[in-house]
């Protein structure tokens, strides 16, 4: 899971949940960003920003670490298909 990730859900857990939720979460490794990641980012603003694309902050993070991982990215947010569209990362997709 990337860090964002974990910070969000925890986030966004109630004072009552949050203990049992972080030791839940703790099963599962959590990835954190190294130096490769922020070139990574930064490649990807190069390569985004003439096709006419620009993504949030945390959303290149997340990105960048599961591609890192050659993970596909599961998620709702439209930016992660938008990502995927011009090869950045590959999302999860379930199939009918």
């Amino acid at each position: 899971m990337a860090a964002p990730v974990r910070v969000e859900i925890l986030s966004g857990a109630s004072a009552q949940d949050r203990g049992r939720l972080r030791r839940s979460l703790s099963a599962l490794s959590t990835f954190y960003p190294g130096d490769a990641t922020w070139r990574l980012i930064d490649s990807w603003v190069e390569r985004a920003a003439p096709a006419g694309y620009h993504f949030g902050f945390a959303d290149l993070l997340i990105g960048a670490l599961a591609a890192e991982r050659q993970c596909a990215v599961w998620s709702l947010d439209s930016a992660f298909n938008r990502m995927a569209t011009i090869g950045l990362l590959e999302c999860y997709v379930i199939e009918p």
